[in-house]
């Protein structure tokens, strides 16, 4: 007997509830495309959604025992984890460092290449004065104060020692401190 080519709302529920993977298969195959949309939205990612998608649907085959008709449709409730997970996932501290790492990765700088920084305050005259740092240390500042990076993260960025990262900030900051007292003179 084929298997019909929709299922209501209640068969969708009562299959999911007594682990028919039949009706698990289709709830994919129907609706996998919109929930993958949502969560490409919420984490602007499309190399991590196909992990986050799995993980929905993964909540939905586990938790379909706690969705409530009375409180909603079925999408509205798979909708919510969708989102709530693919949140989740956006506020989670790997997934910020992994973004970091991207960023970063993409701005890591050939030897002969001049280092840029991106400057909100250029109109300072800042850029001026990062030029009078050595290339390392351009880096680091960029790193820590123009991409966030804590001290840690720069360091296995950067496949430094911490204590070696934490030097070289001090040395740079202190440069920077005497050429804006030099300045200012």
């Amino acid at each position: 007997m084929d298997s019909p080519s929709t299922y209501t709302e209640q068969e969708l529920v009562d299959g999911l509830r007594s682990r028919n993977q039949k009706i698990f298969s289709y709830l994919y195959d129907q609706y996998s495309a919109t929930l993958y949309g949502v969560v490409v939205k919420v984490l602007n990612d499309r190399a991590s959604a196909g992990d986050v998608l799995q993980d929905v649907f993964l909540k939905i085959w586990k938790n379909i025992d706690q969705y409530d008709e009375e409180r909603g449709r079925l999408f509205t409730w798979m909708l919510n984890i969708c989102r709530n997970t693919a949140i989740d996932v956006l506020r989670s501290k790997s997934h910020k460092l992994d973004q970091k790492i991207q960023n970063i990765t993409d701005d890591v700088h050939v030897k002969n290449e001049p280092l840029v920084v991106h400057m909100q305050v250029d109109h300072l005259g800042f850029s001026k004065m990062l030029e009078h740092l050595s290339k390392d240390q351009r880096n680091l500042i960029d790193l820590a104060y123009y991409k966030g990076c804590t001290q840690e993260e720069i360091a296995r960025v950067l496949d430094i020692p911490l204590g070696t990262v934490k030097t070289r900030m001090r040395t740079a900051l202190n440069q920077l401190k005497q050429i804006v007292k030099n300045i200012d003179k």
